[in-house]
């Protein structure tokens, strides 16, 4: 009996590239910048989501007033701050992501990368994995009309692949990821890269949860079904 091919669609920050932490102080460079004082691990609970949701729910549990100049000043520091970051070499390939991406192309297996990030800072962090958007699939903030935990992403990534939804996985690190494959009724597979726990992420929905793309890679056959 012939089976459809498994897809699999791939957020991007702490899933392929080892970079939340370098959005995390990018983040808290740009609101120190703006005078609003948040710990560091408040910031990290929201990385994940869209930015501009990321923005509106902190200056909402700050208490601070919300204008589209401040949250569109803020997202722009925070891309001068990450960039300046990406370009020092400080954002890399998760350990086994590029070889788990050669294994799906080798095997004929689809699959997409959809992010939150606008192209501005996703950019970094594809040119580090070696990835050309011009013949990969890639979804960002600027394509669809909402982001995670909305599944926009990974629709519109199944979409251009050409795959039903409900045969993909969707490949995260946050729980936001998970929250977003639940709503598009895709099975969510949760990476422990980001910094999220297993637990986390087990309760937004995971079914598996691997350490890194290399762990993976090594469990590859217990989520990847092929025709």
């Amino acid at each position: 009996m012939n089976r459809d091919r498994t897809a699999f669609l791939f957020d991007l920050d702490g899933t392929l590239v080892d970079s939340v932490y370098q959005h995390v102080l990018a983040w808290k460079e740009a609101l120190d910048r703006e005078g609003i004082e948040l710990s560091v691990w408040r910031i990290h609970r929201k990385i994940g989501m869209s930015g501009g949701l990321f923005t509106q729910i902190l200056l909402r549990e700050t208490g601070i007033e919300i204008t589209e100049d401040r949250v569109a000043r803020l997202r722009r520091w925070h891309a001068e701050a990450y960039a300046r970051r990406a370009e020092a070499g400080g954002v890399r390939p998760l350990p086994g992501a590029r070889e788990l991406l050669a294994w799906l192309t080798d095997a004929g297996l689809p699959w997409a990368i959809a992010t939150s990030g606008r192209m501005q800072t996703a950019a970094h962090n594809l040119e580090a994995l070696g990835v050309d958007p011009a013949r990969v699939p890639v979804v960002t903030r600027d394509d669809v009309r909402h982001a995670k935990p909305d599944p926009d992403l990974f629709v519109t990534a199944a979409a251009r692949l050409g795959v039903d939804i409900q045969h993909a996985l969707v490949l995260g690190d946050s729980i936001w990821d998970m929250l977003a494959a639940q709503r598009c009724r895709a099975l969510g597979v949760g990476l422990l890269s980001g910094g999220y726990g297993q637990e986390e992420l087990e309760r937004a929905g995971a079914f598996r949860v691997y350490e890194d793309p290399a762990d993976l890679l090594r469990h590859i056959d217990e989520v990847a079904a092929r025709s």
